[in-house]
């Protein structure tokens, strides 16, 4: 099936191109907007991918204005794939209270089953799947693709590369919420798009999904990238890195983490890392 794009705006940017477009989603009924880095090299060439996940409050321009990436990206021949982190529009469903940290700009990438979310907060599905599907139809790309992401986006790149063995090269995260079930973000989340009934929860939970693999699953062979500040305020009580290290341990997962003193949860702590991700996917792509 085509899907119509409708460009928001272009920006000359180093040798190529930052985009902006927006279409109508078939998962989450709504229109959803995604931003694209093209280097140059993409007329003449198709080239990998590398999928950003941001977090709670953010949307695509975040990443695209703050981290720096694009440089980055277009010395290494990366096209850089940037979609919102909710649904949004008048008739989506936003926290009663007007939260931060449910409903608009905050999707966690999960499929909510909730009756009150399922027909829109559907990222899950929208990230792996009808995005995915867009860039390979609008786009001159491999099939090779990596992904990434900050915070809840950090938990969204873990669940999507667990979940979907083959899917990518490589996976990296910026101090991701690494065990929604036990933290107050993740537990008002997982509460609030799939219900009360915890059993459900841990198929979004990316501890409990490695600590539930196979010896042989293909995951535990996916090269894996975590950077983590330490003078992040989210660090214990929401982040839960040490979560997330032991379940790699237990698994005899190889995890390439960085625990950097000093640095906080902002962009500035991204933008001094993100050349060390790039250039650790391009490795794989």
């Amino acid at each position: 099936m085509t899907t119509a794009l409708c460009r928001v705006s272009s920006n000359r940017m180093f040798s190529g191109n930052h985009q902006r477009f927006s279409h109508h989603s078939n998962v989450n009924h709504c229109q959803m907007t995604f931003a694209i880095y093209q280097p140059a090299l993409a007329s003449e060439q198709a080239l990998p991918v590398l999928y950003w996940l941001s977090g709670l409050t953010c949307n695509d321009e975040n990443f695209s204005t703050k981290a720096g990436a694009q440089r980055v990206a277009d010395e290494l021949g990366m096209i850089l794939v940037m979609p919102d982190t909710s649904p949004r529009g008048d008739d989506v469903p936003d926290d009663i209270h007007g939260a931060y940290d449910f409903g608009l700009g905050a999707g966690f990438y999960v499929n909510a089953s909730a009756p009150q979310y399922q027909n829109h907060y559907q990222m899950y599905d929208y990230v792996t799947k009808e995005l995915p599907a867009i860039i390979a139809e609008n786009f001159n790309v491999t099939d090779k693709k990596s992904i990434s992401g900050h915070s809840m986006g950090g938990h969204g790149a873990l669940i999507c590369a667990i979940k979907n063995p083959g899917m990518y090269q490589s996976v990296s995260a910026f101090a991701p919420i690494t065990n929604p079930m036990n933290c107050p973000w993740g537990q008002k989340a997982l509460a609030g798009y799939l219900g009360d009934n915890q059993e459900s929860w841990w198929q979004w939970d990316s501890c409990e999904l490695i600590n539930s693999l196979a010896s042989d699953d293909p995951f535990l062979a996916l090269p894996l990238k975590v950077t983590q500040g330490l003078s992040d305020d989210f660090l214990n009580e929401q982040l839960k890195p040490q979560a997330l290290i032991e379940a790699c341990e237990g698994k005899g997962k190889v995890l390439d983490y960085t625990a950097a003193e000093g640095f906080d949860h902002s962009y500035f702590f991204i933008s001094t890392f993100i050349e060390d991700h790039l250039r650790f996917h391009r490795k794989y792509l």
